[in-house]
């Protein structure tokens, strides 16, 4: 235990955007934050690539040598903003085996390696903080961990990926095609360079494994959810789905999946899917985030703000930078991992949901009873059939009622030999509706 009134030594490491709007938190709002932590919090070091040009900060706090920072007795608290895995694996374990305190915002080392890191926060009675690794300044982490854990949480489902929010809400928008939006999202800011880890999904995946664990007491890594992107989603998709009385959302849904005998399971995936306009989440648009939380007695609660940027992902590293402060000084621990449950992971063919296929077809007699028995076929039932055009262009639209992936995924083989259908040329699953 920090004795009382004692000095919180801080090292930060990385300057980009959400470094260095960490320190500068710290250095601007340092006597309110002494007085909400009961001790001042003071800056040891900063861990940079490279110390070049003006950083905005006194130099003699910059360091390239970030191992020799985190080792530093008179630091008790270190805020790891650098990105990657390996390397700030390597600086989180070595100061939580030495009893000092982490808040980290890194969402893709979590979703592979919360187990580890929790063990030697554990052995060694350490804090483990990192609400900025899912949705930004959107407080999600802490209701799960603190405000429900007396709760049985079903489902968390939403959007937790900016990037790829706007290129949807913008194609929604303006008709415009993906390929351009893409483009327009990389000029405004909001796609990086090499924009994969948001458009195939992998951010949003590493945030569902995140969301599960917690809210299923139950370690999920990356690669037990399920990810589809949304490069492959057109113009034609968003206009059928308005059709429909839908828009167009990736969601991560993190789920607890009951079977009949009472066996539970988690399943957890990310894919872009149909939204019911009347459904909270079609309104989040932008780069806006949302998540839904589906608990036993609370009900259904929503979290809406800004999941990306420098301010508001630091506003969510120094809640947790507090909070890691405040047991410093007062000798408490905050929450530790919750993996009693060891749920197994549900394989996404058995998940059941609805569906919208959109495939190219012969206009000519007895296509919509041959597709109509196609689906009966293999135990999928159609809710809605819609046709448009004629000849050789004409497009034929299912929407199916609850059924399985495996189920959906056998019928649309199956689709794609029939003579009449010229291709498949969407499948998008159909979340939110009551049917």
């Amino acid at each position: 235990m920090t004795e009382p009134n004692a000095v919180i030594g801080v090292a930060v490491l990385g300057l980009g955007n959400v470094g260095s709007e960490v320190v500068r938190i710290i250095r601007e709002n340092a006597a309110d934050l002494e007085s909400r932590i009961g001790a001042p919090l003071v800056l040891r070091g900063i861990a940079v690539r490279r110390i070049d040009g003006d950083r905005g900060v006194p130099e003699g706090l910059l360091t390239t040598d970030a191992d020799s920072l985190v080792a530093r007795p008179d630091v008790d608290l270190v805020v790891e903003v650098i990105g990657g895995i390996e390397v700030p694996r390597k600086l989180i374990l070595a100061a939580l085996n030495s009893g000092k305190s982490v808040v980290t915002a890194n969402k893709a080392l979590l979703a592979e390696y919360t187990g580890e890191l929790a063990e030697a926060a554990e052995k060694e009675n350490a804090d483990l903080y990192f609400e900025a690794a899912v949705a930004g300044a959107i407080p999600v982490i802490r209701p799960l961990t603190q405000s429900l854990a007396g709760d049985r949480v079903n489902k968390v489902a939403g959007i937790v990926n900016g990037t790829t929010n706007f290129i949807l809400s913008a194609m929604d928008e303006t008709g415009a095609d993906y390929s351009d939006t893409l483009a327009e999202a990389g000029r405004l800011g909001y796609a990086e360079a090499d924009p994969t880890a948001d458009v195939e999904g992998f951010d949003a995946a590493a945030k569902a494994a995140i969301l599960a664990s917690i809210a299923f007491h139950t370690r999920v890594t990356a690669g037990d959810v399920y990810r589809e992107g949304i490069s492959k989603i057109t113009s034609g998709d968003l206009e059928a789905a308005k059709s429909l009385g839908c828009t167009v959302k990736l969601l991560s849904i993190c789920e607890r999946v009951v079977a009949e005998d009472g066996t539970e399971r988690v399943s957890a995936r990310v894919y872009p899917s149909l939204v019911p306009l009347d459904h909270p989440l079609a309104s989040v648009n932008g780069a806006f985030n949302a998540v839904v939380v589906e608990a036993e007695n609370a009900g259904r609660l929503m979290f809406y703000g800004q999941g990306a940027g420098g301010a508001p992902t630091a506003s969510a590293v120094m809640g947790d930078v507090v909070m890691a402060a405040r047991n410093k000084v007062n000798g408490g621990r905050g929450p530790r991992e919750s993996s009693y449950a060891a749920l197994a992971i549900a394989p996404i063919g058995e998940i059941p949901t609805r569906y919208y296929v959109n495939m190219q077809v012969a206009d000519r007699a007895g296509v919509l009873s041959a597709v109509a028995a196609e689906f009966a076929e293999h135990g999928v039932s159609i809710s809605t059939v819609r046709q448009e055009g004629e000849g050789s262009g004409a497009r034929l639209i299912v929407v199916t009622h609850r059924a399985t992936d495996a189920a959906l995924s056998e019928t649309v083989a199956a689709l794609g030999k029939l003579d009449f259908v010229t291709a498949v040329t969407s499948v998008l699953r159909l979340e939110g509706s009551s049917e």
